[in-house]
């Protein structure tokens, strides 16, 4: 598919929700595609996997991936594929971004919790890592009750057990320098899930790479 610009490619994030009419919006310009994440799946490489096939037939483009999204993002583009014009990575990590070892433990054990366990005790705890105090500033104003119903209507416990397990277990730090393509890094101003490092690990590992700052801004913006 031949196209004066690359496609925009919006990677999701641990939701595994695929971006909405209203969030791409802003995009009407110019080619996009998104995708929604595989269910039940627990390495990131099959992750990238399914990105590689879901842009295949491109002959440009570039990846936005978008926390968890953002992760496979990274795993696809140090395969440098062909194509492959851009990286945008927002609240994004090349490890496991949670480097406390009781909130570890603690995401392990929430990941086997089933049922009502699921969704009245590890998604609410959860979510709330996510929020900010300027979500509600957005141009799509969002809240911790709406991440929470995104997580309920897109997000099956056995797949959100699958994800931290693929978090937990993916390392990409001593491959950053196979990317080979311009990267910009979006880093929140208030984070509560990704530890402080992650982005300068990306900032010190990617060749070709720059990070803004967006002020009064959380992990869901």
């Amino acid at each position: 598919m031949m196209t004066n610009k690359p496609t925009l490619v919006f990677v999701p994030c641990a939701t595994g929700a695929p971006w909405t009419s209203q969030h791409l919006a802003p995009y009407s310009g110019r080619p996009v595609r998104t995708l929604r994440l595989p269910d039940g799946v627990n390495d990131m490489e099959a992750y990238a996997d399914a990105l590689a096939e879901r842009v295949a037939d491109l002959d440009a483009y570039v990846l936005v991936g978008d926390s968890f999204g953002a992760n496979i993002a990274l795993a696809l583009a140090t395969r440098s594929p062909m194509g492959l014009q851009g990286l945008v990575l927002s609240g994004g990590f090349a490890a496991n971004p949670i480097t406390q070892p009781v909130m570890k433990n603690a995401l392990r054990l929430m990941g086997k919790m089933r049922g009502v366990l699921y969704r009245r005790v590890v998604l609410p705890l959860y979510v709330r890592q996510l929020a900010s105090p300027y979500d509600s500033e957005g141009q799509i104003p969002w809240s911790v009750s709406d991440t929470h119903r995104l997580f309920l209507d897109n997000t099956p416990a056995t797949s959100f057990d699958a994800r931290i397990t693929a978090v937990v277990n993916a390392d990409y730090t001593h491959s950053l320098d196979q990317i080979r393509v311009p990267t910009l890094i979006l880093t929140p101003s208030h984070e509560g899930l990704v530890s402080e490092d992650a982005s300068r690990v990306m900032r010190e590992g990617i060749p070709d790479v720059r990070e803004v700052v967006i002020e009064r801004a959380g992990h869901m913006f």
